[in-house]
């Protein structure tokens, strides 16, 4: 087959898609779905050394794509960035005034390194441009120039384009990045597009024996109209497979393509990091599948939609893949929301910032803004960026679980409300019922001083839950395969906890309803039989989840939204299984499995109005802490109480601890770029640190000053920034 993709293909031809009968050591026979995850080329890694990834990024770097630049690139506009603190830059194509970037020490990505219209679609910024493949399973990815399949045609083509553009920049000392393009996708941003990447019917029946171990159905080409009147069924009744298969083989063909790029970049350059920029938030669509992205990439920059930063840090090795952030000035917002954004995605583990240059100059002169802005860049740039190269993020024993089938099936059940307008749907990452219910998780862990770290669904199946995690959630965990639930179960054996909000393990891998009940009720103490409905979930008049997202599709408030359907509450929340008590708490081993039965979801409605308290969090948040886990540093404000919004995040680098306070305004943003914090406070207030155990040889890493061997201390906290101290720790790189 001339258009046969070269990583499926190949090892059809060569005969590795064998079954393993038995494990490695000639034993029991390895699960199927374990042994899937191990070994499939999707969750293979590139090369991902933390020497070479960080190897040019000596601290945090803003680099402006010089759209509206009318300062120019001479000494003019080289002063301009030494002036104002801007370190970085940008090539485009392969090509840029590197004389000038290295006479004025600038380091630069690349953009489009492999181009324009390829990886990103022509006209992808337009859905009508697509509405004639979203109901044809077996239309081939197009753009608006024609059909551009991810074959190796396609392959060959972009290698030579990579290997030419970097051939044209490499000599350059100052290059830290190669971005393969802008907001890529197999289809178009996150557009329901059920269409095949190539004429592809062998290696996708030939993957499908593989993902089912060795006796895959025969493939089926649908789309979600196919979804629709299965709704109306129980939950043992149904099967998703055809569609979520048919995505699942296009979000494997999509990493795998992604990672064959990265390593052609690295064959012309080996010292330089490749990704790309412009990543969506975790979807069923256009290959955001971060659990197979992340293995494939070396650089990113992650819009911050549907917690995809939180996920991309958490799924780096080490935390070395440079992340970098988006930044749009608006003058609506001002300067301080510029200001609030550095320094909170630099708490989070931002290396840098890629600034849109548009409205910063009137003729050749500096707006204001940048001059306000300018000492937050130096400050950045040249202090406290290069403090935090190599550090690690620290968390407090807190997994929050990332289920990609899942999310998923979470939009197959979300789109009963739309029914055939679901070619229509976006904004997943606003109204989704998996986005939702794992942002408000992080939310009031945040808000109760206790931090977390995302783990992915392949690493659990195949190698457990690490023995660093005292606690285990599970958000909205609609479908887990046998070894995922194995492992679990091991976990708790073991002394861990595991917290489920609702509907948990009620469909497999693929989107198959389990006829016998979820695949956890025994853990759980729960009972589920396959036979359940819509009319057990929420609202029984209604759909099978919380909120009619087709009537609130442009809401402004959550209020808005969670107005739209009638559920039961309990304890501010909405009851999700009618037939199940609430919080069934069962001893299982030497841990303790919670089945809370509750949707997590209106705090973001709580937090929004500002009325989010600790009664509010008390029933999410206490099995937490029965498990060991504890808050050890406290913030308090002026009024004795921890400030609203107020996040701590803490980094880990050789003998020391950097711990920043900063506000956790919520962050919205668009598929675009374009992030902004809604209800930014801008004050200054006194807070105090109080450590549970003593602080050795404390320092205020903003002001230098040296605070000594200290239990508590007391700063001046500009909300739109950030404190930020170290403090001395005897055993690096463990969780304090």
């Amino acid at each position: 087959m001339q258009r046969r993709m070269w990583i499926y293909g190949a090892a059809v031809s060569l005969g590795l898609w064998g079954v393993e009968a038995f494990g490695a050591d000639g034993g029991e026979a390895e699960d199927s779905y374990r042994r899937y995850v191990r070994t499939a080329p999707e969750f293979q890694a590139v090369r991902q050394d933390p020497a070479v990834l960080l190897g040019r990024w000596n601290t945090w770097v803003y680099m402006p794509w010089r759209y509206q630049w009318s300062i120019g690139t001479d000494d003019v506009g080289g002063r301009f960035c030494r002036e104002y603190g801007i370190n970085g830059g940008f090539t485009d194509h392969g090509s840029g005034p590197l004389d000038w970037l290295e006479k004025w020490n600038l380091l630069f990505y690349n953009d489009h390194t492999a181009g324009k219209g390829f990886l990103y679609l022509r006209g992808a910024n337009q859905k009508s441009n697509f509405t004639r493949f979203q109901r044809d399973a077996r239309a081939i990815r197009s753009g608006t120039d024609g059909p551009q399949p991810i074959d190796q045609a396609m392959l060959r083509r972009l290698t030579e384009l990579i290997t030419r553009n970097i051939g044209q920049i490499k000599r350059s000392p100052m290059r830290a990045a190669y971005a393969l393009d802008d907001e890529i996708s197999w289809g178009a941003f996150v557009v329901p597009l059920p269409w095949r990447l190539y004429e592809d019917e062998a290696d996708y029946q030939a993957w499908l024996h593989r993902y089912y171990g060795g006796h895959g159905p025969k493939a089926q080409y649908v789309t979600a109209d196919f979804i629709l009147p299965q709704l109306k069924k129980p939950i043992g009744q149904m099967d998703f497979s055809p569609l979520l298969d048919r995505i699942s083989f296009n979000d494997s063909v999509w990493a795998g393509f992604v990672g064959q790029l990265v390593e052609a970049a690295n064959r012309a350059d080996p010292e330089t990091p490749c990704g790309f920029v412009g990543a969506q938030s975790p979807n069923i669509w256009g290959g955001y599948d971060y659990a197979k992205l992340m293995k494939k990439v070396q650089f990113l920059e992650p819009y911050d939609l549907g917690s995809s930063f939180a996920i991309a840090r958490s799924f780096s090795p080490r935390q070395a893949i440079p992340l970098v952030t988006t930044h749009f000035h608006k003058d609506d917002l001002g300067v301080l929301n510029d200001i609030w954004q550095a320094w909170y995605f630099f708490a989070h583990g931002s290396r840098g910032m890629i600034g849109w240059v548009e409205g910063w100059f009137d003729g050749k002169t500096p707006r204001p803004w940048l001059k306000q802005f300018s000492p937050t860049l130096k400050e950045l740039g040249q202090v406290q960026g290069p403090k935090l190269v190599g550090a690690r993020w620290l968390h407090d024993g807190v997994a929050i679980y990332y289920s990609h089938p899942s999310i998923q099936i979470s939009w197959c059940l979300d789109i009963e409300s739309h029914g055939r307008t679901w070619v229509n749907r976006g904004n997943d990452h606003r109204l989704g019922t998996s986005h939702l219910v794992r942002k408000a998780w992080e939310y009031l862990l945040i808000d109760s001083g206790i931090q977390y770290s995302f783990i992915p669904y392949d690493r659990v199946a195949a190698e457990g839950v690490p023995p660093e995690y005292k606690v285990l959630i599970l958000p909205a965990c609609y479908g887990l395969s046998d070894a995922e639930a194995q492992r679990i179960r091991d976990f708790c054996q073991q002394g861990g906890t595991v917290i489920a909000d609702f509907a948990c393990g009620l469909f497999d891998q693929h989107g198959k309803g389990r006829t016998h009940g979820g695949v956890l009720d025994e853990l759980f103490g729960v009972r589920h039989d396959g036979g359940e409905t819509f009319q057990d979930f929420f609202d029984p008049k209604q759909f099978w989840v919380e909120t009619n997202q087709d009537a609130a599709y442009y809401y402004k408030k959550y209020r808005e939204l969670f107005a739209t359907l009638n559920p039961r509450l309990e304890k501010g929340f909405a009851v999700a299984e009618r037939r199940l008590p609430i919080g069934v708490v069962r001893t299982v081993g030497r841990g303790r499995a919670v089945y809370l039965n509750l949707s997590p979801q209106r705090y973001l409605q709580y937090r929004e109005e500002g009325t989010a308290a600790e009664e509010h969090r008390r029933v999410f948040i206490e099995p937490i802490l029965q498990a060991g886990v504890r808050p050890w540093v406290e913030v308090i404000g002026p009024d004795g109480r921890r400030p609203t919004n107020c996040e701590v995040t803490y980094w880990s680098k050789d003998d020391r601890v950097y711990l920043f306070v900063i506000q956790s305004a919520p962050v919205t943003g668009e598929p675009t770029g374009n992030t902004r914090a809604e209800g930014l406070q801008t004050k200054t207030i006194p807070i105090e640190l109080r450590f549970a155990k003593e602080a050795a040889d404390l320092v205020d890493e903003r002001s230098g000053q040296r605070l000594g061997n200290r239990q508590s201390a007391k700063f001046s906290w500009n909300t739109a920034e950030a404190v930020l101290v170290s403090f001395r720790r005897s055993k690096p790189e463990k969780t304090p």
